[in-house]
């Protein structure tokens, strides 16, 4: 069975790589990737002699031919786990195309720590990425916003003061937010406050950042009065036990009490 494996590999700590992932790495005949000199590294490091390809964004059109000539690739990213930010969903959807058996390997990532760390709730979040450019950029902004889980982004050092002054404005500077870069790095840095802090913090930013958000908190939606009113009427409800019922259901109080004591329509 012809086979494609995508191999995590280390976001900053050599030792981070998995004994698995080492196997894969010896045991393909060839290694594509992102950047071969940063992949040689790690290679080197554990003393495997695989060649590598590079296939990244600029050079995916050498993947096809990669595939026909191969019955066994493995694709390391730059770092963390191929297919997110990079071409390796490309490379996995023509593989699949030409009858490759699809395997990825569990591993490094930069986002789980850092959701973790955060301090922030974990149960429920989003996982959005590098923002798009231009003007998708404050429309998927502007939808984040309304969302009720907690949105992780990564950014680069270099578009993160426009990034945190787009949040500040639309989430407000107390909204609460934790930065964290250079993982498992030496310079390791994982940073909790609000936006408005942030802004100020990384006024000169060094390293790749992920920015995890705290959800917002959305106004419960407001009942329709007049259903549920009529619904409790339904069940014999009048008067003042009307009213609490509607009250209960979170109708203000001087808006139930008029509903409860209104005539009945003809």
């Amino acid at each position: 069975m012809r086979k494609l494996v995508l191999v995590p590999t280390p976001i900053g700590h050599l030792a981070d790589v998995t004994l698995r992932a080492l196997e894969v790495l010896k045991e393909a005949e060839v290694v594509a990737c992102e950047d071969t000199r940063r992949t040689a590294k790690l290679l080197r490091h554990y003393g495997i002699a695989t060649p590598l390809v590079r296939v990244d964004q600029h050079t995916l059109e050498r993947a096809e031919r990669l595939l026909e000539e191969h019955d066994y690739v493995a694709y390391a990213s730059d770092a963390g786990t191929p297919g997110i930010s990079d071409p390796g969903a490309e490379l996995v959807a023509l593989a699949l195309a030409k009858g490759f058996r699809v395997e990825v390997l569990p591993g490094p990532t930069a986002f789980v720590p850092a959701l973790v760390a955060s301090g922030l709730p974990t149960a429920r979040f989003v996982f959005e990425g590098f923002l798009p450019t231009g003007r998708a950029r404050k429309k998927r902004l502007e939808a984040l916003a309304k969302e009720e889980r907690t949105v992780v982004l990564y950014e680069a050092p270099h578009r993160l003061g426009r990034t945190l002054s787009a949040l500040l404005e639309i989430y407000g500077p107390g909204h609460p937010v934790a930065l964290a870069r250079e993982l498992s790095k030496k310079h390791e840095e994982i940073w909790r406050g609000s936006l408005g802090e942030a802004a100020e913090r990384f006024a000169a930013p060094r390293g790749e950042f992920v920015i995890v958000l705290g959800p917002r908190e959305l106004p419960e939606a407001r009942p329709d009065v007049d259903s549920l009113a009529r619904a409790l009427a339904a069940e014999g409800l009048s008067g003042r036990a009307l009213a609490r019922a509607l009250e209960a259901a979170g109708v203000p109080r001087n808006e139930a009490r008029r509903w409860a004591y209104r005539k009945e329509e003809a």
